[in-house]
């Protein structure tokens, strides 16, 4: 099973005038040394694609986005799966970085489901005001963690059957927490991941059950937890919604979307965002290899 979440290098990373550590290659400017032809590469018609070559080729393309993104990983500050739980469930219809420049007063208070379960519910919902929708996430974080406390000890499960038994848990939160904070694997088919394996034609589906399903046949299983860190990655730095940065795209022989954005290197550049275009990411506690690769952490709710 495989699991969704509805929340989403490179070239030379730009550190703001320091050196990168550690950064041995520059994969976001090869592509783009004649343009004519990278777009020839790429506009191949995906639906005269066997089913071998689809796999083939999709496989090729996580590849390249793990030598790109070798730092990929969840964008929500966590130290535990009860913190990852409660994130991942505040992260509808907002920002990673808000949930994150939020959840350290929350955590703080209530570090434990037991005291986030006994909280008044007035003071929860003027922390998590920032996040939107705060009376419902209110609602869903007290009840999620009253019923860890009445039927799993405290303590949250590792089982699916389980976590989607808590009060605003569907199964997408469920996979985020088991293959993040558990190590089981399962796909995050949020808004990026959707855009883009659609843009690289990996499946025509629109319906997020299918996408899952279609993407899923095409990896193995041990793959769908950090393919989906490497597609969510791409999607929130190079690929974006409104403008891709196809000039400055490290995969564009590979994908048939080509040209849909920015093909000019110098422009495409000035697109990049977060560590690519030398900006804050979302986490304020990035993990270390983020920032040996230039990465910058958030900042912290209120700062400058």
């Amino acid at each position: 099973m495989v699991a969704r979440r509805d929340s989403a290098v490179g070239e030379q990373i730009p550190t703001g005038g320091k050196k990168a550590a550690k950064v041995t290659k520059e994969p976001v400017r090869k592509p783009v040394k004649n343009t004519a032809a990278v777009k020839k590469a790429a506009s191949k018609p995906p639906k005269d694609e066997s089913r071998t070559a689809l796999v083939r080729r999709a496989r090729r393309i996580n590849r390249e986005l793990a030598e790109v993104y070798p730092y990929a990983h969840p964008e929500l500050d966590f130290e535990n799966p009860f913190q990852l739980l409660v994130a991942t469930v505040l992260s509808a219809q907002t920002t990673d970085l808000r949930v994150n420049q939020t959840t350290p007063a929350l955590f703080t208070k209530y570090p434990t489901p037991e005291d986030l379960a006994a909280a008044d519910p007035e003071e929860v919902e003027e922390i998590l005001r920032p996040t939107g929708f705060f009376r419902a996430k209110t609602k869903s974080v007290m009840g999620l963690s009253k019923a860890l406390v009445a039927d799993f000890g405290g303590e949250v499960p590792g089982r699916l059957e389980d976590l989607v038994k808590l009060p605003g848990v569907g199964r997408k939160t469920a996979f985020v927490v088991l293959g993040n904070a558990f190590g089981r694997p399962g796909l995050t088919v949020d808004t990026h991941f959707q855009r883009l394996v659609r843009r690289w034609r990996w499946t025509d589906a629109t319906e997020p059950d299918k996408i899952e399903a279609a993407v899923a046949a095409l990896f193995p299983k041990s793959d769908w937890t950090m393919l989906s860190h490497h597609v969510i990655f791409h999607g929130r730095r190079i690929c974006h919604a409104r403008k891709p940065a196809c000039g400055a795209c490290p995969i564009a022989p590979l994908c048939p979307a080509y040209g849909e954005g920015e093909t000019d290197p110098e422009k495409a550049k000035k697109l990049l965002k977060y560590e690519k275009g030398g900006f804050p990411g979302q986490r304020l506690k990035p993990p270390q290899a983020y920032l040996d690769a230039g990465g910058k952490p958030a900042p912290p709710l209120g700062a400058g």
